[in-house]
């Protein structure tokens, strides 16, 4: 969040989980939520996903990609094999799983609501034989040593938080992302292709695409959840979207929201001048109908 100093300008408010932040959010009890969406290793943040989908009516404002570092924690003098017990949340606990396989293969996992709150119960609590899964500044935070260091099954390990607000859709920057749910007409063969075209004859990049059951219906009812590059006020991804809407008719909008990094910004300025060019051509053939 550091990495986007403006957002740490408020008061910062603690909630214990996923859910509780979404939902003091819509309540207005909170005017931005922060809650992770995605991690480069594990994918998708379902308990965020599924309720920013079917649960929520709230808009993306901005997206912010962390490094995290994943350490064993636990009391002053404890030791690898002093550990019974492993606390943390399990998208974290899945990130180690080689490392817990080799090292405490017998122990039990408790699951925890976020690194930090494991961190907190481990280093306020004491339990005989526990240990924490998180980031070292929780661990400093509240008084653990780091026993075993980046534990992570893999290198370059990131996860991509959204911030998440009642209303309003971020300004503009050149470098964008535009996130949609897509509710299907009907599941019949092409409809997925019939989708993607929309996006491919506009030659939008698209970032994610994942299917996700409805909860509303049987195996097999699933709708789509599409992070593209660009923002709704560029002309290509706004003719992308009222194609989506007028062929699959259930289309939720998500947020179009600066993308993290610093690049992108003369990719979406091509696309919109190949856009308005085509759009003139367009207007210059009909100006000839009689």
């Amino acid at each position: 969040m550091l990495t986007q100093p403006d957002l740490a300008q408020g008061e910062l408010v603690p909630i214990a989980s996923i859910g509780e932040v979404l939902v003091a959010t819509e309540a207005g009890d909170v005017d931005l939520g922060f809650v992770p969406i995605e991690n480069s290793i594990e994918g998708s943040v379902h308990a965020t996903i599924d309720r920013l989908v079917f649960n929520h009516d709230l808009l993306i404002q901005r997206e912010v990609v962390l490094d995290v570092q994943l350490c064993l924690l636990a009391p002053a003098g404890t030791v690898l094999n002093d550990v019974k017990r492993v606390v943390s949340i399990p998208v974290a606990t899945a990130q180690c799983h080689e490392f817990l396989s080799a090292e405490l293969p017998s122990v039990e996992l408790v699951a925890a609501n976020s690194t930090a709150e494991a961190a907190q119960m481990v280093g306020e609590q004491h339990p005989e034989g526990t240990a924490a899964i998180g980031p070292p500044l929780a661990g400093k935070l509240y008084g653990l040593e780091v026993i075993a260091a980046d534990i992570a099954d893999h290198d370059g390990n990131q996860t991509r938080f959204v911030v998440v607000a009642r209303d309003g859709v971020a300004h503009p920057t050149g470098h964008d992302k535009t996130s949609v749910v897509v509710y299907q007409r009907a599941n019949a063969p092409g409809s997925l292709i019939s989708i993607l075209q929309e996006f491919a004859a506009r030659r939008i990049n698209l970032s994610k695409l994942e299917s996700r059951p409805t909860k509303s219906g049987g195996l097999g009812d699933y709708c789509f959840i599409i992070d593209m590059e660009g923002h709704i006020a560029d002309e290509v991804v706004a003719d992308a979207l009222r194609g989506l809407h007028s062929k699959q008719g259930g289309v939720k909008f998500l947020g179009s929201y600066p993308a993290g990094g610093d690049h992108g910004e003369a990719v979406r300025a091509q696309a919109d001048s190949a856009w308005r060019e085509a759009e003139a051509w367009i207007a210059s053939l009909r100006s000839k109908i009689s």
